[in-house]
């Protein structure tokens, strides 16, 4: 656990700043006000403008009321993942009992601990990568508790322009929650002139968040004279003042070193003196600083040297180590950087000033930089504190076909992955890549940093996973494993065809074997997935009988059995054959080794295919439990990115078929909700743009349905993977209840074609037939009829009672009198013995309204509210009204 860092002391007022002190104490007073009110505070400007007086006054005016927690971003640590994060959460967190004060770890976090602990640097790194959504996701977990324990909490970042990119996505993500309600202040300051990329990103969504966004400028001369007669005395005449704001330019760190060095010289502060100031000025910055370091000695400066290459929390015996002197020696050269107002504490150490550390590191010469950067990996691997506490320092070594190099960086990236950085890893794989690697590791390591990107930028994976393809031997075994990765990442960008081109290429020239099975397997998953194929019927025949030949004996066959499964269900064959196939899947009813939902052989899709033909099944029980199942392993795997979206999905999902229509919307806008922190436009947004677009449609929510096919730009181009339910289907079905008929009719049409033409016949994935034999009714009813017919025919052969059901209730739109009745008393029947409850609301309705049966009327009514189906329901009442028995 870090020692408490001692606070460079302000002993000058702060003057020019009073705006920004009254919104720091009036943010503290409504934090610790009975409605406990929390917010943002960010303050930026150039260097030495007094932020960080400000946050000491901020500090100040919260301590006694409130936990004030602190830390400061550092130059040479911008590269250590959760850096900022540990210094503010690592004191106040114990493992099994600690210090007074302290909290345990474990009783705040819960089933969180092992998730987000390695990125605390409270818990060792597991052997699985983890998302770094569920780390940020963990971390606002951890806030809320320790707001609940300490109460009202200030939260303090100085320097953020130098904080690592996971804390500043963290900070970023938890001031933008909507309606967090928490009482927690968390402060910022940072220079402008030093965020750039993505710290700059990450800060401006932090002041775009902020309560006060407040942008400090230089000290007035006035000002800067109050300054001069508060540290001098008043007998600090008006010209002598007037130079010191000349000088230091208004700068208020320039500006308390400079006086500090006038009253240590004994100088008089009148006029006379005026022109020594400038001399005196010199030395607190720049070469003048520089200067003023080399004249204490060169064990002194190199010292210093050592202590700016480590950077932040510079411990003593690391800054021993590196400037390669004895502990007395050292001991003197600290207390004379002490007394020189360059460094501050004891062990560890502390530069006075950031702008004093960014000084002394550039001026170390740059050869004697890189090789202090290199002893200084050493020394902090041989303390023991890991291959990650290196990278920042193996990172700076210029690159020289160092094996033992190379072999540091990939530990130190699979230290990254474990705590949730994957930014952070692909630096050090980078560099590792860089060096360059023996062409025995060459492979390898774009296998790993390939794997590294997958989740941030496939883009990327899959170029890196290209190179390594053409790295390996064709015997290399590794070569299945970048296959298979290089098809999930290209599947996740958006190319479906792409990767079941690569797979289809790497098989076809593969012996027979478990490998070449993998990848055949491999191969009908994404052809099955992908939007568009050349030929779905042969692609079906070849994997039927594939399948035949399995017996599930290992994780490959029972990936290949769900894919038929599957493939069967949208084909609309038996779902009685449908659930067989699937239960050999499986393994006393549950998923089979290697195929779990976090498990990564395999991915969540074969899973999630076979729990939508289960539901397509009328099992919606069993899809429940599985999909149920993924919730829970992703959020105990800590996957609170596109896996726990996708998860949100498919129960939300469920919840649409079984006529939860409330449920199932509540699921997928958090399913939306959750994707959207991933990026834009992809597969997941799709599915669960089209799921709530469908739900809303059968809630008679048109217009809102509309609205949010405009905010999803759910339309062509549609996706390069599959949707479910057929997105061409329910963008047409949204378009007839727009009233734009003959657009509706035109992308049933296209979208019957589409299916058709792949052999898929599932009148409830894709119920384009139904839908269009409404567009078409009145003005081709004889097309009308074979549409219906069709549709009638493939529910049939399907054989669940929702489809036949459905099937029934649109041959019934097109009759009247007694046939229309027949028909959907048949279909009430069906939808009796099914689970899917707002499609038996429709039927009882509809029955109800041709019947003229009040009780049937009220029966459908109160099945429609129960549904949340409020235009079905609206629909119903109005029957009821206009019935002679209700008048």
């Amino acid at each position: 656990m870090p020692v408490h860092r001692p606070e460079h002391t302000v002993t000058l007022p702060l003057l020019e700043r009073e705006p920004e002190l009254a919104a720091a104490g009036h943010a503290v007073d409504a934090l610790c006000g009975a409605a406990a009110s929390g917010g943002l505070l960010v303050y930026r400007g150039a260097a030495g403008l007094g932020k960080t007086a400000l946050l000491s006054e901020v500090r100040r005016l919260a301590t006694g009321r409130c936990a004030v927690w602190s830390a400061r971003g550092g130059e040479t640590v911008t590269s250590v993942p959760f850096h900022v994060v540990r210094q503010l959460f690592q004191p106040v967190l114990t493992v099994d009992g600690g210090a007074e004060g302290s909290a345990d770890a474990r009783e705040l976090l819960g089933d969180r601990y092992e998730i987000v602990g390695p990125a605390l640097g409270i818990a060792p790194p597991g052997e699985q990568a983890a998302d770094p959504q569920g780390v940020r996701d963990s971390l606002d977990g951890l806030v809320e508790r320790l707001a609940q324990v300490h109460g009202p909490l200030v939260l303090v970042v100085d320097d953020a322009q130098w904080a690592d990119l996971e804390t500043l996505s963290w900070l970023a993500s938890f001031a933008g929650r909507p309606g967090r309600g928490l009482a927690v202040l968390v402060v910022v300051a940072y220079r402008t002139e030093e965020a750039v990329g993505e710290t700059a990103q990450y800060l401006g969504r932090l002041g775009a968040e902020a309560r006060l966004l407040a942008t400090l400028r230089e000290l007035t001369s006035e000002a800067t004279a109050g300054l001069a007669r508060a540290a001098l005395g008043e007998e600090a005449d008006d010209p002598f003042c007037r130079e010191v704001w000349k000088v230091t330019g208004g700068n208020a760190y320039e500006t308390v070193e400079l006086l500090a060095k006038v009253r240590d010289s004994e100088l008089a502060p009148v006029e006379d003196h005026a022109g020594e100031l400038r001399a005196l000025g010199a030395s607190a910055r720049g070469t003048g600083l520089i200067a003023r370091l080399e004249e204490l000695g060169p064990a002194t400066t190199r010292f210093a040297w050592a202590a700016a290459i480590l950077g932040t929390d510079i411990s003593l015996d690391l800054a021993i180590s590196l400037a390669g002197m004895a502990h007395e020696e050292a001991a003197e050269c600290a207390q004379r950087l002490r007394a020189a107002r360059i460094l501050v504490g004891q062990d560890p150490l502390e530069f006075v000033h950031p702008l004093i550390a960014g000084a002394v590191y550039r001026a170390v010469p740059a050869g004697v930089r890189t090789a202090m950067h290199g002893l200084a990996a050493w020394a902090v691997s041989r303390s023991g504190r890991g291959a990650a506490a290196a990278a920042p320092h193996l990172l700076e070594v210029h690159p020289d076909g160092d094996p033992e190099l190379v072999e540091q960086l990939r530990e130190a990236a699979a230290e990254h992955l474990a705590v949730g950085a994957p930014d952070a890893a692909r630096r050090c794989l980078e560099r590792a890549l860089a060096e360059p690697p023996l062409s025995s590791v060459r492979a390898p390591l774009l296998y790993e940093l390939g794997c590294a990107t997958l989740l941030t930028s496939p883009a990327t994976t899959v170029a890196h996973l290209r190179s390594a393809l053409e790295t390996l031997r064709p015997d290399d075994p590794l070569r299945v494993d970048v296959v298979f990765r290089l098809s999930q990442a290209l599947t996740h960008n958006n190319q479906t065809g792409d990767a079941a081109h690569v797979v289809a290429t790497e098989v076809a020239g593969m012996p027979e074997g478990p490998a070449r099975m993998r990848l055949r397997t491999a191969h009908f998953l994404w052809e099955g997935v992908q939007a568009i194929e050349e030929n779905g019927p042969e692609r079906s025949r070849r994997l039927a009988g594939t399948a035949r030949e399995v017996s599930g004996r290992d994780s490959t066959e029972r990936v290949l059995l769900m894919l038929r499964a599957f493939d069967g269900t949208a084909r609309g064959e038996s779902a009685e054959e449908i659930v067989q196939i699937g239960e050999r899947a499986l393994v006393d009813g549950g998923l089979p080794p290697g195929v779990g939902w976090a498990d990564t052989e395999w991915g969540f899709e074969p899973p999630a295919l076979l729990g939508l033909s289960y539901a397509f099944a009328d099992r919606l029980d069993r899809a429940e439990s599985l999909f149920t199942e993924a919730l829970r392993a992703f959020e105990i795997s800590g996957w609170s990115g596109g896996h726990l979206a996708f998860a949100h999905a498919l129960v939300g999902y469920v919840q649409r078929r079984r006529g939860r229509l409330v449920d199932a919307e509540m699921y997928l806008r958090e399913s939306l909700r959750l994707a959207a922190r991933v990026g834009d436009g992809l597969p997941m947004h799709w599915d669960a743009a089209c799921m709530l677009i469908d739900t809303l449609l059968a809630r008679g929510h048109v217009e809102r349905a509309g609205e949010e096919a405009e905010r999803y730009a759910f339309a062509p181009p549609y996706s390069s993977s599959i949707v479910i339910p057929d997105a061409q289907a329910v963008r047409g079905r949204l378009l007839l209840a727009l009233g734009r008929k003959q657009e509706a009719i035109a992308e049933l049409e296209a979208a019957g074609q589409a299916l058709t033409a792949r052999g898929r016949h599932s009148v409830v994935m894709a119920p384009w037939a139904c839908d269009l034999a409404h567009a078409v009714a009145e003005d081709d009813p004889r097309r009308a009829a074979q549409l219906a017919a069709y549709a009638r025919d493939r529910a049939e052969r399907f054989g669940t009672h929702t489809a036949i059901g459905v099937a029934l209730c649109c041959a019934a739109f097109l009759k009247e009198g007694q046939a229309k009745i027949g028909l959907l008393a048949q279909a009430v029947a069906h939808l009796e013995a099914s689970p899917c409850g707002y499609e038996l609301a429709v039927a009882r309705v509809e029955y109800g309204i041709a019947t003229g049966f009040p009780a049937e009327l009220a029966c459908g009514l109160e099945l429609a509210e129960r549904c949340g189906a409020d235009g079905l329901a609206a629909r119903a009442r109005r029957a009821m009204e206009s019935h002679p028995a209700q008048r």
